[in-house]
């Protein structure tokens, strides 16, 4: 293994005070970047997209679950895919292991649920192997993966509603995908963003100040 070169500590402060200059100019791409998301045109949702949940069928409104933006992935586990049943894509079982705690999305309005093509009874199964009771999972029945770039790849939709309508706000696939698990990450990828004051939104968009809506996970309801 050929190393970097081994420095005294001040050369090694120095070094990360140079690097620190290029991590604060991705900082700020990556903010301007959700930024432009904010302002990406929307595209409506027509068609009538039903699914199956634990609790039975389910419409795209019910996926929702009553908040104002939902965010789907698109799980590949279902026939098909290798070492089914007992094994679901590596790649999205990797995202799956790292979706934060749901309760400080939902704080924010914003709902996330996975969809794929396998029965109730067998995602089930998974979720309780896996571990990832929280995340909502819904069975795929219809045209809705193939009417949204995710029917032969994995994939993140992010959606709106306004009153009853429903709109197509953002999409990421491929090493978008990699970044996906953490809050932050999926805030920045929805219309209405982190919901911060100092964020870059158009006028009208909900913002407060930062921290002041962050709790511990179990404290939401509470507050």
């Amino acid at each position: 293994m050929n190393t970097p070169p081994i420095v005294s500590p001040q050369d090694w402060a120095a070094a990360r005070e140079q690097l620190l200059v290029k991590e604060k100019e991705l900082t700020r791409a990556r903010d301007a970047m959700a930024a432009a998301r904010r302002r990406m045109p929307w595209t409506a949702v027509e068609k009538d997209y039903r699914f199956e949940g634990p609790d039975g069928p389910a419409s795209l409104p019910d996926l929702f679950a009553g908040r104002r933006q939902l965010i789907v992935y698109r799980f590949f586990y279902e026939p098909g895919v290798a070492g089914w049943p007992e094994h679901g894509c590596p790649g999205c079982s990797f995202l799956a292991d790292q979706v934060a705690h749901l309760a400080h999305l939902n704080a924010r309005d914003t709902t996330l649920v996975f969809v794929s093509r396998a029965p109730q009874a067998e995602l089930a199964d998974w979720k309780e192997r896996m571990g990832w009771q929280q995340i909502p999972w819904y069975t795929l029945t219809d045209d809705f993966d193939a009417d949204h770039n995710v029917g032969e790849w994995h994939g993140t939709n992010a959606f709106i509603r306004e009153g009853d309508a429903i709109y197509r706000t953002y999409f990421i696939d491929n090493r978008g995908d990699e970044a996906m698990g953490s809050t932050w990450a999926y805030l920045d990828i929805t219309a209405l963003g982190r919901q911060e004051a100092w964020e870059n939104s158009p006028d009208g968009y909900p913002q407060t100040p930062p921290y002041q809506w962050w709790r511990l996970h179990d404290e939401y309801a509470a507050a």
